[in-house]
């Protein structure tokens, strides 16, 4: 949930700007680009405050114009699906700043330059793995996030997101596919999202 919360405020910092274009270019040449990108993944969320991490793991199913699925199954199931203009929860449905839609296309669908917008990119790019390094340009979300690091392959592999207070989650994708189709069951989660 951390990483959705982190991407909606990044909505908030949407502006304008221009840096680590040229790394940005490389690699996304590299990442690979289909319609549908699904895979499991296993989140550390790091508070302060406990000794051993808070573990999740889950699924989710990126899709090019229908949005995300993100499925948390363990410790407790729980399903997250969001589109460029809504976001449903266990707990109801809430708005959804067009640009958010923007965040999930750079870091599931391999539109890494999209990501200039909200954040100062500073990254390497090497043969087999590139590591992208993101920080804040708005005031207000630089309180929040200090910076979050991307790195992978042909894929978005590792996501790390440090909050300025001192939490920090790692989020790991494994098993990425990208099938021809979507499931009868991602095609009913998706449905939901309809207006």
């Amino acid at each position: 949930m951390i990483l959705i919360k982190a991407l909606l405020l990044y909505c908030l910092a949407f502006s304008q700007g221009v840096a680590g274009e040229a790394v940005l270019t490389e690699i996304a040449a590299r990442l690979a680009k289909t319609p549908i990108t699904q895979g499991d993944f296993h989140q550390q969320k790091h508070l302060k405050v406990l000794h051993k991490p808070l573990i999740s793991t889950g699924t989710f199913t990126y899709h090019q114009s229908k949005g995300v699925i993100w499925k948390t199954l363990t410790p407790v199931v729980s399903l997250l699906l969001v589109n460029e203009s809504r976001l449903l929860t266990g707990q109801g449905e809430q708005a959804v700043p067009a640009a958010f839609g923007k965040v999930f296309k750079a870091m599931l669908g391999g539109d890494l330059i999209g990501l200039t917008d909200g954040f100062s990119v500073t990254g390497t790019d090497q043969k087999t793995v590139w590591q992208l390094e993101l920080t804040p340009k708005d005031e207000m979300l630089q309180k929040i996030i200090s910076t979050m690091v991307l790195s992978g392959d042909t894929e978005l592999r590792w996501l790390e997101i440090r909050e300025a207070g001192g939490n920090v989650t790692r989020i790991t994708f494994d098993n990425i596919t990208h099938p021809a189709q979507l499931s009868d069951e991602q095609e009913a989660d998706f449905e939901r999202l309809s207006p």
